[in-house]
């Protein structure tokens, strides 16, 4: 019953008057008597009902059910890996037009610096002829099954805040994470492990931190919880010595009951929050474990996925998404930071490719052979692209916001599609430009809502995942 706003209503806040609490709370007591007469299936129904991941349908038909994000934080160069470009090859070693350069800002080197064509051959693959940097020959396999974007472009051209934006839609810390937008539109079909799941490889974690993944002013039980892919899945799980199963059910159970009373008088949704995280954590001690022990996997999958067993690795990561979301799991990220290339560009980028290519293509492959890519979003990219300018000598680039890509699969995405374009120098986006906001948007919209709607208010305005901005990319739907 929600009686709270006239609880205090006259003379001492500590006392109700009878009268007042029947005429008041009559409806609340029938529902509780029928509740109770409804029996054992209500009583869930009602504990369901107050579960804030409790799963959602969405307002619109959705193509997507869950997403599985691979964020390649620091930037790959597109013009290495996606976006071929024989001019730039041509023009190696000599300025760029004058006319190109008016009004630009880069993130460290002089906007006058000498172009720097490609470093690696491109082909072309599959049914659809898509160009592929040599750098990706297992990506090159699944080509048909993607749909490459290669119109893309961001507000910022520094790290932490680009990254912030991609995931947050802003440029400023403490806005909620696309994967903390999505979990409070749908909650999780998981009771055993978080709604979403956050894993980290490479040679460091993401610029932007844990605000990547923070829900921001929404429920903290939004926000993305961290595995990590070698010893103890989460920090502090494991019981400490000299507290049993008995001793910590107990304990929990005094704990519940104090925090309901509490949120019972005062509606607090973090006192739900937090009573949803001890019991979650008490259930993970058991389903945690299991579900990130790949070594129950076949030997066949491990090879395909390139994943070793106990070996902490962007491809472990890639297959623990995949036996996530097979548990319920809506949203899983991978960071992997590696792909800061302002110098050494040729021989990071072979050593990022090496690490992640297998897994990713495995990914598409693995999901699609078991029937889940349909209904499953994958996405590919990091926060913006990479100069065409050279910095580092001979063998670098520098931030780039004005055009770069991703590549995304399943849920609703046309398969085998190459959208967009850049000038023939890779400077800047010039056909189908798709803004951050463009791609939460479609993303959204994928998962069953209107970008304009899936608002939370906070401090006196209704807020989004795409602020005031954003449409839908029509030629991404299937």
């Amino acid at each position: 019953m929600n009686c709270q706003d006239h609880l205090y209503r006259g003379g001492d806040p500590k006392t109700i008057a009878r009268r007042w609490f029947f005429q008041q709370c009559g409806v609340g007591l029938g529902s509780l008597a029928g509740l109770h007469l409804l029996g054992p299936d209500a009583v869930a129904a009602k504990e369901q009902s107050d579960n804030p991941l409790a799963p959602k349908t969405p307002p619109l038909k959705a193509k997507a059910k869950r997403v599985i994000y691979l964020f390649m934080a620091g930037a790959p160069s597109h013009l290495e890996l996606f976006d071929n470009k024989p001019q730039l090859a041509k023009f190696d070693g000599t300025l760029p037009p004058p006319d190109l350069l008016k009004g630009y800002r880069a993130a460290f080197i002089n906007p006058n610096s000498k172009l720097l064509g490609p470093k690696f051959k491109f082909a072309k693959h599959g049914k659809s002829g898509a160009e592929l940097s040599e750098l990706l020959p297992h990506l090159a396999k699944v080509v048909d099954d993607i749909a490459i974007v290669k119109s893309m472009t961001t507000d910022a051209f520094n790290h932490a805040p680009a990254q912030i934006m991609m995931n947050t839609g802003s440029t400023q810390f403490g806005r909620p994470s696309f994967g903390s937008w999505t979990t409070y539109g749908l909650g999780s079909e998981s009771q055993d492990l978080p709604a979403f799941v956050v894993f980290s490889s490479g040679s460091k974690g993401p610029s932007g931190g844990n605000s990547n993944w923070g829900s921001g002013f929404l429920p903290t039980v939004h926000q993305g919880v961290q595995f990590r892919s070698g010893g103890d899945p989460v920090l502090y799980l494991s019981n400490p010595r000299g507290v049993d199963t008995n001793l910590q059910r107990d304990s929990l159970d005094a704990l519940r009951d104090l925090n309901k009373a509490r949120l019972d008088a005062v509606g607090d949704p973090e006192i739900s929050t937090r009573i949803s995280s001890f019991e979650m954590a008490y259930r993970m001690q058991t389903s945690a474990p299991d579900v990130m022990d790949i070594s129950k996997e076949p030997k066949h999958i491990l090879e395909m996925y390139g994943a070793e067993p106990g070996k902490p690795s962007f491809a472990n990561n890639c297959l623990l998404a995949r036996r996530l979301i097979e548990r319920g799991v809506r949203f899983v990220e991978l960071f992997h930071e590696a792909w800061d290339q302002h110098g050494n560009l040729m021989n990071d980028l072979k050593k990022n490719c090496k690490n992640t290519d297998q897994a990713s293509a495995a990914l598409v492959m693995d999901l699609k052979q078991r029937g889940l890519l349909d209904d499953t979003l994958v996405i590919w990219g990091g926060e913006f692209g990479r100069t065409p300018m050279v910095q580092g000598g001979s063998d670098g680039r520098d931030h780039h916001p004005n055009a770069f890509t991703m590549w995304m699969a399943g849920g609703g995405i046309k398969p085998g599609i190459t959208l967009g374009e850049s000038d023939e120098l890779g400077f800047q986006a010039v056909k189908d430009k798709v803004h951050v906001h463009d791609l939460h948007a479609t993303l959204l919209q994928l998962l069953g809502f209107d970008h304009t709607k899936l608002t939370y208010r906070f401090q006196g305005r209704d807020f989004r995942l795409t602020d005031v901005s954003g449409n839908i990319v029509k030629g991404l739907l299937a």
